[in-house]
């Protein structure tokens, strides 16, 4: 099992997106039984799913008392995909952390959940916090979506800063190009500076996501923003091999 965590701190700039379609990817392409698990109380990877969290339970609760997320663990609509979605209680998560007085307690959960899937993709909340050192400590990847800007590259540096003080052994970090629209100046010269890293293009097939409420290799497969997620994910695939 392998353990992948969409992070920045900065909003807007198509994390849950990216999330979203790389978990779709994992149980699509891959044909591994996946978990998205969102941590970030806009249910955003939820509704582009077209899942809705359960009134009954709420998200934060299986981070007490060790108790089991598979209650709230959901099927979604797509093969091998599973989701555990977020609600408005996720924001007292922080504050949860703290009182239970236990760092690795995503990282244990995290690993509790080995037999049932091969791929964990956490959607995370995009502030610096202990959840967000939480997920550090239980991710084996982080991927940082960054739309071409120098305000971007300023949170890349704070997100690179904010892994690598989870402690030695760290997560590798693979920043991805995201909303990259090569019409524009800013775009290309990003372009230009980084052509080794991964990116996903401006189209209106992955705009239409949150419109239709599916992954853009459901909804527009032959597109070129899926060939692009299927491309980044065959990437990610050869870098978890190596670690």
């Amino acid at each position: 099992m392998a353990s992948i965590a969409v992070y920045s701190v900065k909003g807007g700039v198509g994390k849950t997106t990216l999330a979203v379609n790389l978990a779709w990817c994992a149980a699509t392409i891959s044909r591994r039984q996946t978990l998205l698990w969102d941590l970030d109380p806009a249910n955003g990877s939820g509704f582009l799913l077209g899942v809705d969290p359960k009134k009954k339970r709420t998200a934060e609760t299986v981070f007490s008392a060790d108790r089991s997320p598979s209650k709230l663990i959901r099927k979604t609509d797509h093969d091998n995909l599973h989701l555990l979605p977020a609600d408005e209680s996720i924001r007292t998560l922080d504050r949860q952390f703290s009182q239970i007085g236990k760092k690795k307690r995503l990282a244990k959960l995290t690993a509790a959940l080995n037999k049932d899937y091969d791929r964990i993709i956490f959607d995370c909340p995009p502030v610096l916090n202990e959840v967000s050192a939480q997920v550090m400590r239980a991710a084996d990847l982080v991927i940082v979506p960054l739309p071409p800007s120098p305000l971007s590259t300023r949170a890349f540096e704070t997100v690179v800063d904010e892994v690598r003080g989870s402690g030695k052994g760290h997560p590798p970090i693979l920043p991805v190009l995201s909303m990259l629209d090569m019409r524009r100046n800013l775009h290309k010269q990003a372009r230009e500076a980084n052509p080794k890293w991964p990116a996903i293009p401006l189209a209106s097939a992955i705009e239409q996501c949150a419109v239709s409420r599916q992954p853009v290799g459901a909804l527009a497969p032959r597109s070129p923003g899926a060939r692009a997620f299927a491309q980044l994910w065959t990437a990610i695939e050869r870098k978890l091999a190596k670690l």
